[in-house]
């Protein structure tokens, strides 16, 4: 009996810890639940928004312990969409983007910092137009649970802006049109 009790403890012990560490997941690209999305003013008259079509990225979680998480994405930068063809071409030129020169974006996190039950910092380093800098993305866990397909996923959003010239952009539209805030939608399938 004891044999049994002490077996039983050193399991239920191992499952513990094993369930302490962050879980790795994987953004759901295939099922399209995932978004990077985009808004800038235009001439502080309206917004222009976009996104980015083409993308990849994966996380590890815990919500035990999220300043153990880490986020990681890279952007293909030629597939920046803002509903007009014209206006694209132009983003993906030399005023903004040069996607000849930099066809990729990145994203690696350096740290997260807790702010809530289900918000968060996470601080990393953003390359964009061949620059890199470190930004902070506000970002908020939404759910996480068992998918209907066996699956278990993890979804969250976030903001975080930059400034165009922090990262070599050289159109001017004016003051209003410098800072451009990037809107965050992830849902991430556990590996």
């Amino acid at each position: 009996m004891f044999k049994k009790i002490l077996t039983a403890t050193a399991m239920s012990s191992l499952l513990f810890v094993s369930s302490a560490f962050a879980a790795d997941y994987k953004f759901d690209i295939e099922g399209q639940h995932a978004f990077i999305n985009f808004k800038v003013s235009h001439l502080g008259m309206s917004w222009m928004y976009g996104s980015f079509k083409d993308f990849d990225g994966s996380f590890s979680y815990d919500a035990a312990k999220p300043e153990a998480s880490k986020v990681n994405v890279v952007i293909k930068t030629n597939s920046v969409d803002t509903n007009h063809a014209d206006r694209d071409k132009h983003i993906r030129g030399g005023d903004f983007l040069n996607v000849s020169k930099h066809p990729e974006a990145r994203f690696a996190s350096t740290s997260v910092k807790s702010t809530g039950e289900t918000t968060m910092d996470i601080t990393g380093d953003l390359t964009l137009n061949g620059v890199t800098k470190s930004v902070v993305i506000n970002a908020e866990k939404i759910s996480e649970g068992k998918d209907p397909w066996g699956g278990y996923r993890a979804g969250f959003s976030g903001t975080t802006s930059i400034m165009m010239k922090d990262f070599n952009m050289k159109m001017d539209l004016g003051p209003a049109s410098q800072e451009v805030t990037l809107i965050l939608s992830v849902e991430g399938i556990r590996k």
